[in-house]
């Protein structure tokens, strides 16, 4: 079990749960199901990031993150990513990342690298983890983690002023593409400060410049599939709303199907959101996934890999509904 220094370090570096409430951040409340949902993923999230700063070892992190209920789990893994950054940031010590992707935390690399760009939000940029050392693609959702915080602790300059500049560079690459990927993040968060009301997030979304509203959309995509809080016609719905974006929206919902399929953790809601928001079936959304993702995960065009994949995710399930609508007709 963890030792005295575990649970010190726990005490003094664990935000305190108040900061996901819906009253404390100030977001909307559809009404108190979808609450309580968003509140909940908020506390798991703080239990998992947690444990990475309390457990002796990864191995030990590993075991009391496994004893989180399945369809929560990948929240406490995201959460784990964080502060897995934030325990080897600390003086002496170290392993603690590295450690929990080679463990059983391999099954939820998505949610972790999530997990690694909410700690580069909350540590001096010194202190951040060599992004290079991590993999080229799987790297951008740290920018994915970066956006979410900032748009879920810092709403005013993030989303309540859609308009505002926040430049940004780092060492993973293609600076020219890093506020894409930060967009894929906030518009993630939207999920939340919008209280999972389709017709709120979809507001919200359409208050920034346009050539913003694809990346934002995807986001959203990955947080209404993966996050839930709706019935089978708000998704419907808001993929109505989506528009032209309504394939950007479809990649980042098959993105969340894949997690939670590679993880184990799928639940009804991810046959729905695969049905409504893909337009098939979980397993299907999921393989393109695992098809369409590049063998080669470095830079070898004016983008990088991450972001032809996830175009190429977009192109092959609007292709396959194009061709489910001609053989129905």
């Amino acid at each position: 079990m963890a030792s005295v220094f575990g649970a010190l370090r726990r005490r003094l570096l664990t935000p305190p749960v108040s900061e996901t409430t819906m009253e404390v951040r100030g977001f909307h409340v559809k009404n108190a199901e979808a609450k309580k949902r968003l509140e909940y993923i908020g506390e798991v999230f703080l239990q998992g990031y947690a444990y990475a700063v309390e457990a002796d070892s990864p191995a030990e992190a590993e075991e009391l993150l496994e004893t989180v209920p399945q369809d929560m789990r990948g929240f406490a893994y995201e959460g784990a990513g964080m502060g897995a950054v934030v325990y080897d940031s600390l003086p002496g010590h170290a392993g603690r990342l590295q450690g929990l992707l080679a463990g059983r935390g391999r099954n939820h690399d998505y949610m972790i690298y999530v997990g690694i760009g909410w700690a580069m939000a909350r540590l001096p940029k010194p202190l951040w983890p060599d992004i290079r050392a991590t993999d080229p693609l799987l790297r951008w959702l740290a920018l994915d983690g970066y956006g979410f915080h900032q748009a879920y602790f810092k709403t005013d300059a993030y989303v309540r002023n859609p308009h505002n500049q926040h430049p940004f560079r780092w060492s993973g690459g293609h600076n020219h593409y890093t506020l894409n990927a930060i967009d894929q993040g906030i518009g993630r968060a939207l999920w939340f400060v919008g209280g999972t009301d389709p017709d709120v997030v979809t507001n919200l979304i359409h208050a920034y410049p346009e050539h913003r509203h694809g990346d934002l959309y995807a986001g959203a995509g990955l947080a209404c599939a993966y996050a839930g809080g709706v019935s089978e016609d708000e998704l419907a719905h808001f993929v109505e709303g989506a528009g032209e974006h309504r394939w950007a929206l479809a990649q980042g919902s098959a993105f969340a199907t894949e997690a939670r399929v590679k993880a184990g953790t799928v639940i009804d809601h991810t046959h729905l959101a695969a049905r409504v928001v893909c337009g098939t079936t979980t397993e299907h959304a999921a393989q393109v996934c695992r098809d369409t993702r590049p063998q080669a995960s470095g830079a070898t065009g004016p983008f990088p890999a991450y972001e032809t994949w996830r175009h190429d995710i977009a192109a092959r399930l609007a292709s396959a509904s194009l061709v489910s609508k001609g053989t129905d007709q």
